[in-house]
């Protein structure tokens, strides 16, 4: 079977030292060495400050609305933050979690992601924050969401899951907005087998949250916050030093998938349209095909040859009755309907890329 993703797995022996050299500490969580290590090696890598691990990127979502008070009580009723209802679940699920309203706007129908234009048509009193997506690491127009966050006087915090080291005009995509958070886990291009992190604009918001993800401690005797345990351990921060020595191979190998991808459906299927600022990680490969009918025989067609593609994302978070959507958005509900990720990943065969081209032409 071929996997629409796959976890990449570094050098065994290299994973193993660090092991062992937690096996000798017996320091296995609490902020641990490899933690700090990790810690300092993302934040050079990434070329940001104030980045914060912790144990998964949805509690990266939850605790940065927290950490940014935007899930407190609001005078006029229950808080708003508009989103997109293109994106994994958890990007809404993470605001109703904390008592917050998910309210969407559309995308823009080349980009995919969340349209400056659209988000001022649904500000209320009740609006809190925005929470863009850059989807698929593509950056969002970062300027005009920020403008029209000045306006409200909102917060901003970017779901960044997919943009692990895409940099906008030549800096980290990760240093707009109040927030940014990641997703480590074990399908992403960099990985903690699960984990995520949060890099705050300010550092007044990285040491409250801090306290927040070690049930609200300041110290051994004193409690500042309502927190949760929300902290990376060290098995996960020493998978990710690995995978990090390693970036540099897995970032090459699946440029070199992606590519060929692009070269075979460029004139043939719609691709997403980047942001022409920005270094891509080509961590996906989607295409949208003419109709839902045709991506839904294409998926066939693959699947018959045991290749996985998916409909990133389907359904679209305003169908799902969860959320309370009374809108439903054209070109989210139009996307939705007409995309398939192909698989991708660094140590996909020459053999099997080519299968896969084959039988996607076949079915067109």
């Amino acid at each position: 079977m071929i996997p629409v993703s796959k976890p990449y797995l570094p050098n065994r022996d290299e994973l193993n030292k660090y092991i062992d050299g937690i096996y000798e500490r017996r320091l296995l969580t609490n902020n641990g060495p490899l933690a700090q290590e990790l810690t300092a090696r993302l934040e050079k890598y990434l070329g940001v400050e104030n980045l914060l691990l912790v144990s998964n990127g949805t509690l990266a979502l939850q605790v940065a609305y927290r950490a940014l008070g935007i899930t407190n009580s609001s005078p006029n009723g229950q808080g708003e933050a508009i989103t997109t209802p293109f994106t994994f679940v958890a990007t809404a699920s993470s605001l109703k979690w904390d008592g917050v309203e998910p309210v969407f706007a559309d995308i823009d129908s080349e980009t995919w992601c969340l349209d400056p234009e659209r988000i001022e048509a649904v500000v209320t009193s009740r609006t809190r924050a925005i929470v863009p997506v850059h989807v698929f690491g593509n950056a969002c127009e970062v300027e005009e969401i920020g403008s029209v966050a000045a306006k409200h006087n909102l917060k901003v915090i970017y779901d960044a899951s997919h943009a692990f080291g895409v940099t906008y005009k030549g800096e980290s995509l990760l240093r707009y907005g109040d927030a940014a958070t990641l997703s480590f886990h074990a399908t992403k291009l960099f990985h903690t087998i699960e984990g995520g992190a949060i890099v705050f604009k300010r550092k007044e918001d990285l040491e409250r949250a801090k306290k927040m993800i070690n049930f609200g401690l300041a110290g051994p005797e004193v409690v500042d916050e309502i927190g949760i345990n929300a902290k990376m351990n060290e098995f996960q921060a020493a998978m990710g030093l690995c995978v990090l020595d390693e970036m540099d191979t897995n970032l090459a190998s699946r440029s070199r998938v992606w590519h060929k991808y692009k070269k075979s459906f460029k004139d043939k299927l719609q691709l997403q349209k980047t942001n022409s600022d920005i270094s891509y990680n080509f961590a996906y490969f989607p295409v949208v095909f003419g109709s839902e009918k045709e991506a839904l025989k294409v998926a066939g067609v693959l699947g018959q040859s045991d290749v996985i593609a998916r409909r990133y994302f389907f359904p679209p978070l305003d169908n799902v009755k969860l959320f309370n959507s009374l809108s439903r958005n054209e070109f989210s509900q139009d996307i939705s309907k007409r995309i398939l990720c192909l698989p991708l990943y660094s140590d996909l065969e020459d053999e099997s890329i080519e299968l896969i081209i084959k039988k996607v032409n076949e079915a067109l």
